[in-house]
């Protein structure tokens, strides 16, 4: 079977209205989100073609397939973050300068997110983890699932 388009998010209905179906799951690690085209096998052993359009990334709870006996849905695998929360904007400037030199994807979250803070957020690497050690900037590693996939900084100079 290949998937072509997504049937929605579990995120998105109420869990009721999943009680009785069969539920399987395609575990994907974040990375994997952004492949328009893969094969992969859900936990159950079924092997299932994703073909998406341009553009169209999988996210944690995405519906596959969706009957009125099952469901098939994404579930993403936590990754590995650095969670950082600088004392101020002067210093969020600084760190973000900084870490926009190496060409890293950063995700920002506000007060009202998850984290309860205006944070900045990069997938982990030791040479960050020194950078902010370094200058006192105050950060959490971290185990996410991440709403967005962090995606490789394309750019030219």
């Amino acid at each position: 079977m290949i998937i072509e388009k997504l049937v929605g998010n579990t995120h998105e209905i109420p869990a009721d209205e999943l009680v009785g179906l069969h539920q399987e799951k395609v575990v994907l690690p974040s990375a994997a989100l952004v492949k328009r085209i893969q094969r992969v096998t859900t936990d159950h052993g079924r092997e299932l073609g994703i073909r998406l359009a341009p553009g169209a990334d999988l996210r944690d709870g995405d519906i596959l397939l969706r009957n009125e006996k099952e469901i098939i849905t994404i579930s993403v695998l936590p990754t590995d973050v650095l969670v950082i929360g600088a004392k101020s904007i002067f210093e969020m400037g600084q760190v973000a300068h900084a870490l926009g030199n190496r060409h890293l994807q950063a995700q920002f979250f506000d007060t009202d997110s998850e984290y309860g803070a205006a944070v900045m957020v990069v997938q982990y690497d030791h040479t960050v983890e020194d950078f902010l050690k370094s200058h006192g900037t105050a950060y959490q590693r971290q185990e996410r699932v991440m709403p967005v996939p962090f995606r490789h900084a394309e750019h030219t100079h």
